[in-house]
């Protein structure tokens, strides 16, 4: 009876360790980023880029949403407008990416979620980043927000932030257990 009684105990312990480890690693980065109403005649929904940049000025994608329903594609054609992610990457990436592009949304607060174990997000070095957030609009202005950040992210420094002036508004990072 006493040896039944370890091997229950024994497993529920295990069990017990495997979720925490599961809980642990199945945290999910939210960058919430809020597209402002802007009152102008002609209104186009923003392209808009995430990315986290090292000291190094190498980038780590997060999200790109553009216009993905253009015919033949004509939405890729105007992803140059967003520079500094172009510079910075934007270029390089052969899109659509699969967990990466999404089309573009209009305004209101929009949370992006990473799970991060399952991202690059999980091969990056311990040091010091930037968030960077770039909209550009048809017919309208581009501007870009930056959130310096210490990776892996301290759940004591969280939520960071910082607003932008005309494209953007709030810009809000969290993470979710």
């Amino acid at each position: 009876m006493e040896m039944k009684l370890f091997g229950k105990l024994a497993a529920a312990v295990l069990i017990a360790g495997s979720c925490i480890a599961g809980t642990a690693q199945a945290e999910t980065l939210q960058v919430s980023i809020e597209i402002p109403r802007l009152n102008v005649a002609e209104y186009h929904k923003p392209y808009v880029a995430v990315w986290l940049e090292d000291e190094a000025r190498n980038a780590t994608q997060i999200a790109v949403w553009y216009d993905l329903e253009m015919r033949n594609n004509e939405g890729e054609k105007w992803l140059k407008d967003l520079r500094q992610w172009w510079r910075r990457g934007g270029r390089s990436l052969d899109v659509p990416v699969d967990g990466i592009t999404s089309a573009t949304y209009g305004p209101g607060e929009h949370a992006l979620e990473v799970a991060i174990a399952e991202s690059d997000l999980a091969k990056l070095a311990p040091g010091k980043y930037r968030l960077r957030v770039e909209a550009a609009r048809e017919v309208g202005g581009r501007e870009l927000v930056e959130i310096p950040l210490i990776w892996p992210l301290e759940k004591s420094s969280l939520p960071l932030s910082a607003r932008g002036e005309e494209e953007l508004g709030s810009i809000r990072i969290a993470v979710l257990p």
